[in-house]
């Protein structure tokens, strides 16, 4: 989990930090001074050398006698790269090309033009135009081909994400270009859009599933994660939400501070939030303060194998504090805190300074050995040993039991159990399906069938009316089977009654945001979902 830059942390971690960067220094500092040490390789092997010096006559060595000439640089890059992996599955090392594409989604923004894509055909569709953003602004719409950037060609020449990142994206106030072609014209139009600052959202959806039970979806905890939900708290709460279900699924973490704050809004001033501790840091203990605005209402929080780090230290919060229920599956199990050090060349390190512990005392970081294979793959295992079907086949270590004040026993060593077990959904398991949601061929059919319906499906004026009034019709289903067909992925395996059931949803789903985002889609998805079945049941209580 990477904390915030504001983080006191960050202040108490000079001896590892310095350490690593002397380290890292002393690598560069071989490079410009490697001519003087040529033809000096006995003298090398025989001197009682430092740690520093080591690496050092060990690339000048390599540099100077191996076979093929080789790129100091790149050298460099993988020593450091290999001496980080060695540590830990989450010390890592960013190169300086890679930092800013790498802290873009936990900062908040990043700077381009404000589209959302998919390339489709080899043709650059624009999905939605960020809300807000300088392409909605200029009149870029849903649909829009991009067929020409800066003059130069960019449909129907095999173009990549990275390169379409690359040259949409830039320095706020510059200009592109673009040419644009749109269903219902037959030329194309041209736009001077002006890059400003674009918003990257951390909370995917927040509505009201209930008269009195809200919802909201965080996707990460970023910088701008606690200024989202109390805007979406304070909307819900307008709307009569006395209720709430915090869908933490798949959320794989982020800032510290930003689940410490979350946190607080659940729990009572003075209680434990969670405290951090490490070889070079003392133990740091965050607790809640007087600001809390949900802290005696029903709570309900759904996690998942993909749930870690910052997820788990809010759902260990809850859990530990007997503040509210946890449903879903076992999380992924990260209790291992990373402090980040720019470096000078424009890199960065992301080193493993303390681990964290829930407020019973469990530090939830599961088993990890030098296969970080093995450690990533963990949850192909949790599906192979029946763990996501049956919560009987959880394994947990049973010498790892802490007691919460209510006297409800909680473990640690390998993510946070939840207290309602749901089973992973098997709907979709047969090998048709499977291939229709997994290759990504439903959401190109969705948005084709929304693209070319658009004028139609405009009728619509808000996400309710779509939700209410338009259905997946036996025609649109028969429409998507002979799409499948021209893909080369024929309905020969279940029954079709079956494969409807599961199709429409998501048909439904998909289309609604292509025509109206996101507040079209999560509540149609939603309609069907065994953890918000499973909370609701639980809250209507």
């Amino acid at each position: 989990m990477n904390s915030n830059r504001n983080n006191p942390l960050k202040k108490s971690v000079f001896f590892p930090i310095w350490a690593s960067f002397i380290l890292v220094l002393g690598i560069w500092l071989g490079y410009f001074l490697s001519k003087n040490h040529y033809g000096n390789t006995s003298t090398s092997q025989n001197s009682k050398t430092s740690t520093n010096d080591k690496i050092n006559s060990l690339l000048d060595y390599i540099e100077y006698q191996y076979v093929d000439t080789i790129n100091k640089h790149d050298l460099v890059e993988k020593t450091v790269t290999s001496m980080l992996q060695s540590l830990d599955p989450h010390s890592s090392y960013i190169a300086a090309s890679e930092f800013e594409t790498v802290n873009e989604p936990l900062e908040g923004n990043f700077d381009g033009i404000g589209v959302e894509f998919n390339i489709i055909k080899d043709t650059i569709r624009i999905i939605t135009p960020v809300e807000g953003g300088p392409s909605e602004k200029i009149g870029i719409r849903s649909g829009d081909k991009l067929i020409k950037v800066d003059g130069k060609n960019v449909a129907g020449v095999k173009i990549t994400n990275k390169e379409v990142y690359s040259k949409l994206r830039g320095k706020r106030g510059t200009i592109v270009k673009v040419s644009i072609l749109r269903n219902e014209l037959s030329k194309p139009l041209e736009f001077n859009i002006t890059r400003d600052a674009i918003p990257l959202y951390s909370l995917d959806a927040s509505y009201m599933l209930t008269s009195d039970v809200g919802y909201i979806k965080i996707s990460k905890f970023a910088s701008t994660t606690y200024d989202e939900y109390l805007k979406a708290f304070n909307t819900l709460s307008k709307q009569g939400m006395k209720k709430m279900i915090l869908d933490l699924r798949g959320n794989p973490g982020g800032y510290l501070n930003a689940a410490v704050d979350i946190s607080d809004e659940f729990l009572a001033n003075g209680l434990q939030i969670v405290y951090t501790q490490g070889k070079a840091n003392p133990k740091k203990t965050y607790k809640a303060t007087e600001r809390g605005s949900f802290e005696n209402n029903p709570l309900v929080i759904l996690i998942d194998e993909g749930s870690a780090s910052a997820s788990e230290i809010v759902a260990g919060a809850v859990q530990d504090n007997d503040r509210g229920t946890i449903i879903g599956r076992r999380s992924f199990g990260k209790g291992l805190v990373q402090d980040q050090l720019q470096l000078p060349d424009g890199s960065a390190i992301r080193l493993t300074i303390a681990r964290y512990y829930t407020p019973t005392g469990r530090c939830i970081q599961k088993p990890y050995s030098e296969d970080k294979d093995q450690y990533y793959n963990e949850e192909y295992d949790r599906y192979e040993n029946g763990e996501l079907l049956n919560a009987d086949s959880i394994k947990l270590d049973k010498t790892k039991q802490y007691k919460t004040p209510e006297g409800k026993t909680v473990y640690g060593g390998g993510g946070i159990m939840p207290d309602v077990f749901v089973p992973i959904d098997t709907s979709k398991t047969n090998s048709f399906l499977n291939k229709v949601f997994y290759s990504g061929i439903i959401n190109v059919f969705a948005f084709e069938y929304a693209d070319k319906n658009r004028s139609k499906l405009q009728v619509y004026s808000s996400p309710k009316e779509f939700i209410d009034r338009f259905e997946i019709s036996s025609n649109i289903l028969e429409e998507f089977y002979s799409y499948c067909k021209k893909q080369n992925l024929s309905n020969s395996n279940g029954s079709k009654a079956k494969n409807n059931e599961a199709l429409k949803p998501y048909l439904k789903a998909l289309i609604g945001r292509n025509i109206l985002d996101k507040n079209a889609y999560y509540p149609i998805i939603n309609e069907t979902d065994k953890c918000i079945l499973k909370a609701k049941e639980l809250l209507s209580k």
